[in-house]
C-alpha cells in the first residue's frame, strides 16, 4: 500500500509525499483508514530520520495519532514528517497528513523511536589488544 507514496521533497530531517487515495486504502465508509494513516506515520517519519547525519531509522517505541477529518477516496493528501530531536538512544518526529486541495488538516502523528545506543565521545571502550598511552 505504501507503493502508492510519492516523494516530493527531502532535506535534513524533513521529508515531504504525496498520495492519492485510493480504494485499498479506505475503510468500508470509503474515508482514508486508520491503520493506513499510522502506516504513513510510521514509514514517513522513519524516511525522515534516515534523511539526517545519523541516517538511521531505528525502532519504534512508542507512536500516537489524532485523526481529525476524514479525506475521501480520489482526493491526495500530503504526508509531511519533521524530525523533532535526535537523542543519544531516542528521536522524535512528527507527522501532518493534510488535503492536497484544501490544506485541510486530517491526521497528526507522533513517532518515538529508539535509535540504538551510541557511544558518547570519550566514552568508547576499547579492545583488549590497544594499551591505553
Amino acid at each position: 500500500m505504501v507503493r502508492k507514496v510519492t516523494l516530493v521533497s527531502a532535506a535534513p530531517g524533513k521529508v515531504i509525499c504525496e498520495m492519492k487515495v485510493e480504494e485499498q486504502h479506505t475503510n468500508k465508509t470509503g474515508t482514508l483508514h486508520g491503520g493506513m494513516t499510522a502506516t504513513l506515520v510510521d514509514v514517513i517519519s522513519s524516511l525522515a530520520l534516515l534523511c539526517t547525519e545519523r541516517g538511521t531509522s531505528g525502532v519504534s517505541v512508542d507512536m500516537n495519532i489524532t485523526y481529525i477529518s476524514p479525506v475521501k477516496m480520489g482526493e491526495d493528501i500530503l504526508i509531511t514528517a519533521h524530525v523533532l530531536k535526535e537523542g543519544r538512544s531516542i528521536s522524535f518526529a512528527s507527522v501532518d497528513l493534510t488535503n492536497k486541495a484544501t490544506g485541510k488538516l486530517i491526521a497528526q502523528g507522533r513517532h518515538t523511536k529508539h535509535m540504538g545506543n551510541r557511544p558518547s565521545e570519550g566514552n568508547v571502550k576499547k579492545s583488549n589488544n590497544e594499551r591505553p598511552e
